[in-house]
């Protein structure tokens, strides 16, 4: 027998091996790997209905094959133009910010010598990230609504006009990108603490017996030493670029902001669920996700020629 097949043979024997000793171990893996495989890539199947004129009378198998109709008759729609602008802005605007400030927030944390302060500052910044998407809009309306809201009340009592913040289009962005940051700055900040708490103090000992300063420090070592963790964290923000978030999106929404608010996701949303227009919907959908892959392949190319960190 070749050397190459009894290595295979003597690999899987001891694979074998490992899964009777251990086999609860294995039972127990099982059972989120099925989990994965139902609820996540059993429905990539139904993206077929994106080239069908789909019926649930005839199903998936049964429904007549369109090609590429409604991919055309999207790119061809009144309102493709705007809706591409309206995700685009969104999704480029929370980058700008979404990326950079968990940074920063990090660095000064990384600098504060004061345990106590340190350790409070994270913990009540962290703290939105477990608070839902539905508290953090009850929370937007309750600051910015027209009528009774804390911003307006203040705006009222120092002799300004009320401000229409949840009615206005140019407003919606930095609504929703901002209390995007609020809720989430706090992981991010966490990611790169815990990056930084990676970096060996005898490099900093080593920098300041040169007499390098803080800022010197954070520069050729801090920034450097989490900078694999940016890279990674940039492409992943970045290979959903046009994937905002649905659920803020649809409860921030209403017929005054639609301007800027109208996005894919809402869009496909309303073609789908509320329209019945199942194939179309699985068609914009679809070319979200192409585009969102093409993006991320793109992003991943240019970090492994420019730095020694991507995802494959």
């Amino acid at each position: 027998m070749p050397p190459h097949k009894q290595n295979i043979q003597n690999n899987i024997s001891l694979l074998w091996k490992d899964v009777k000793k251990h086999k609860w171990l294995y039972v127990m893996l099982l059972i989120p790997i099925v989990f994965v495989l139902i609820w996540n890539y059993w429905p990539m199947y139904g993206v077929v209905i994106a080239f069908k004129d789909y019926s649930p009378a005839f199903g998936i198998l049964g429904s007549p094959w369109v090609g590429l109709k409604h991919f055309e008759r999207f790119f061809a729609s009144y309102f493709f133009v705007d809706i591409i602008v309206n995700t685009l802005r969104l999704s480029l605007y929370s980058l700008l910010v979404g990326v950079p400030l968990p940074i920063i927030l990090a660095l000064l944390f990384h600098e504060l010598n004061r345990k106590w302060f340190k350790s409070s500052v994270q913990t009540i910044s962290y703290i939105p990230n477990f608070i839902s998407v539905v508290v953090v809009i009850g929370m937007v309306q309750f600051f910015f609504s027209t009528q009774d809201g804390m911003i307006n009340m203040l705006l009222q009592i120092m002799g300004f006009d009320a401000i229409d913040f949840l009615g206005s289009p140019s407003w919606f962005p930095h609504i929703y990108v901002w209390s995007g940051v609020w809720q989430g700055v706090g992981w991010g900040t966490l990611i790169y603490t815990a990056a930084m708490s990676g970096i060996s103090p005898d490099q900093y000992e080593a920098a300041y017996l040169d007499g390098a300063s803080r800022f010197h420090c954070i520069r050729h070592i801090t920034i450097p030493s989490i900078m694999p963790t940016i890279v990674i964290s940039t492409i992943l923000a970045t290979g959903s670029i046009l994937s905002v978030g649905f659920e803020k999106t649809f409860l921030l929404q209403n017929a005054a902001n639609l301007a800027t608010s109208e996005v894919l996701s809402t869009y496909t949303y309303k073609m789908g669920i509320i329209n019945g227009e199942y194939s179309f919907s699985a068609a914009v959908g679809l070319f979200n996700n192409v585009i969102n892959f093409i993006v991320l392949f793109t992003v991943n190319k240019i970090a492994q020629k420019t730095s020694e960190s991507s995802l494959w």
